[in-house]
């Protein structure tokens, strides 16, 4: 099983706000109001004072320092510069001067172009929230598993059915043997089948779907090789799982987080993918070749575009 425990700084090559948000489940109850407070404001977190963070959190400036020490830093000046350096970064690549107040519910009276900012800037951070804090060595064990696999088990409920669908069919396309599941009963069914050299992949936010982890468990105690793709290391999931590959995102109630974290799992998926199709080159440019013949006849051929003399692909 891979998890991390409280202490460990997590992802340290990425966010300080990423990571406050995957140790949030191991927190003690204390701790979780504070890393509440910085997530909900993370730019007035930066511009508290010890007293003031702690009083706004309803607990003593001793446990914003224990706080402090639990994510790696030796004290709360080392914790607000992180967080004033990434909500500095965040603002600065926001060129269209878009707010990032990323967390906050859209409003039925938010201009659209503050909606856009704000889906943008919640996609954009999780995403390289992901990129900077996923395990690249887990990534590739699991797709040299999947590349030699006899079956390939991929689970997931609602939001993540929609990831599970799309990977399923990458990997149809390239030739691996992967089956979709997304009710309870075939996968657990499916799953009891599975023995060692299968793969099973399940794939859950918040790691506490029950019936994600009810499929991946019953995989993983028949042998195949069970990975959980989640954005929280310490989430049940993690406990069945022999791998962990953690997709990112500060995502709370906010629609536009929700999108985030279904696309920081997508990135997973897809960088998945084409890490598989990577150690079966020959076999998937073959097998490019042959499906994009089999629909040609269903693609209207290219024309001209009488205006502008370009050729258009309809």
């Amino acid at each position: 099983m891979t998890e991390s425990s409280p202490t460990d700084p997590v992802g340290a090559s990425g966010g300080v706000l990423d990571r406050i948000s995957r140790l949030d489940g191991a927190f003690s109850d204390a701790l979780s109001r504070v890393a509440a407070q910085v997530i909900d404001d993370p730019a007035a977190a930066a511009r508290s004072t010890i007293v003031e963070l702690a009083e706004r959190s309803g607990t003593s400036p001793a446990t914003v320092t224990r706080f402090c020490r639990t994510l790696g830093f030796d004290g709360y000046a080392s914790l607000r510069v992180a967080i004033a350096t990434e909500t500095g970064r965040a603002e600065a690549q926001n060129g269209l001067g878009w707010h990032t107040d990323i967390g906050r519910p859209i409003q039925p009276d938010d201009p659209l172009d503050r909606v856009a900012g704000h889906v943008l800037s919640a996609e954009m951070t999780a995403l390289q929230d992901t990129a900077h804090s996923l395990d690249v060595a887990a990534v590739e064990r699991v797709a040299d598993a999947i590349g030699s696999a006899r079956r390939v088990d991929l689970y997931g409920v609602g939001g993540s059915a929609l990831v599970v669908g799309d990977l399923h069919m990458s990997l149809h396309r390239i030739g691996v043997p992967a089956w979709v599941w997304n009710e309870v009963h075939g996968a657990l069914a499916s799953a009891a089948l599975l023995s060692s050299g299968d793969v099973a992949i399940g794939f859950s936010h918040s790691g506490a779907t029950v019936e994600t982890v009810e499929m991946l468990a019953e995989a993983a105690s028949c042998g195949a090789m069970a990975v959980a793709v989640t954005s929280f290391a310490s989430s049940p999931i993690t406990e069945v799982a022999e791998v962990v590959l953690t997709s990112a995102t500060r995502a709370n109630n906010s629609q536009a987080d929700v999108m985030a974290a279904r696309h920081s799992q997508m990135f997973v998926a897809e960088l998945l993918y084409l890490a598989v199709a990577q150690r079966t080159f020959p076999r998937t440019v073959r097998l490019f070749e042959s499906t994009a013949q089999a629909v040609a006849g269903h693609r209207k051929p290219a024309h001209r575009d009488s205006a502008s003399g370009s050729v258009v692909d309809v």
